[in-house]
């Protein structure tokens, strides 16, 4: 259930985002040529283009990839649309970024604020419109099937982040979404975490409640800074999409990825009441109504698939195996 600071019931949002659907499967939805004929159909007729950065943080990039990342995989389409779209629908076009929002608290905030920076950056240099929705939801990659109670908490503290650091919609993740299937209680709960953001916070009565943070602002900068630094190094190598046809931009994620996998195997990061103070009571074997772990179908693919993978899936194996 989203919180919206400007919620029109006319709007539809078309999610049109054919490089997110390679780099999450591996595959275009038929071949290049067709994907784009298709694709821009859909941005003329609609006039939005939506770009998904959850998926990099699901998999564990780091903020600084997530935001370049995020920036060459939008270059990506803008270089395709600069002489095909008119000075006025270029000015006129909607742009939404899907974004999956972590727990560190302030440089999550900072992270969209980035985001906001990097684009209007971006998009001057190509004659399109500088603004943008960010549309954020809770990471899954710190959630957690046993304790799954404490999930509320990190939900919460991740949707303050979104809506701190300027979020246009916060879409929270109910508690018990990686084990249930959808249900009336764990969706109510997920609106009263905003319900309580909204009218017991008063979260929707500030625009900008970071600004003028020296802390807030001095990570906005940092992250930008590196960010943009990374996005000219993918740009000087030939781009998002040759890059991930080399297998590149996923060694790059995989690397961070192992490297806070490593901090959670040795509990550097905590996720409280799964690698730090668990309760051994605990059994959830028949709580699973579908499957909280990764499954990898195979199949032939164009390129190496992103994976989202969560930190606390190998624990989590080993701890139902010995209930």
């Amino acid at each position: 259930m989203p919180f919206s600071r400007s919620f029109n019931q006319k709007n539809v949002y078309v999610q049109n985002d054919i490089i997110g659907h390679l780099a999450k499967t591996g595959n275009w939805h038929n071949n290049l040529k067709e994907d784009y004929d298709q694709f821009e159909i859909i941005v003329k007729e609609n006039n939005q283009l939506c770009i998904n950065l959850d998926l990099y943080q699901n998999a564990g990039a780091n903020i600084v990839q997530q935001l370049a990342y995020g920036l060459a995989h939008t270059n990506e389409y803008l270089n395709h649309f600069e002489k095909i779209l008119d000075n006025n629908k270029k000015q006129t076009l909607e742009i939404t970024f899907n974004v999956a929002i972590g727990s560190n608290y302030f440089f999550e905030i900072a992270k969209l604020r980035a985001l906001r920076n990097l684009w209007a950056t971006l998009a001057s240099e190509y004659g399109f419109n500088i603004s943008c929705r960010i549309k954020a939801t809770p990471s899954k990659r710190n959630k957690t099937i046993y304790d799954y109670n404490v999930n509320m908490l990190r939900t919460t503290t991740e949707s303050m982040s979104a809506v701190l650091g300027g979020a246009d919609v916060v879409y929270n993740l109910p508690y018990d979404a990686l084990y249930h299937d959808a249900n009336e209680f764990g969706d109510r709960i997920s609106r009263n975490q905003l319900l309580i953001l909204k009218n017991e916070s008063y979260f929707d009565k500030v625009n900008n409640p970071a600004d003028g943070s020296y802390y807030i602002e001095y990570l906005t900068l940092k992250l930008s800074e590196k960010a943009l630094e990374l996005f000219k190094d993918i740009e000087n190598n030939g781009g998002f999409l040759s890059q991930l046809k080399e297998g590149t931009i996923q060694r790059k994620i995989k690397e961070s990825a192992s490297k806070e996998q490593s901090q959670f195997d040795t509990e550097q990061l905590i996720l409280l009441g799964t690698n730090k103070h668990p309760n051994p009571a605990d059994r959830m074997k028949n709580e699973l109504e579908k499957s909280p772990f990764l499954r990898i179908d195979k199949r032939k693919t164009l390129i190496e698939p992103i994976i989202a993978v969560r930190l606390s899936e190998k624990l989590e194996i080993n701890r139902l195996k010995n209930e």
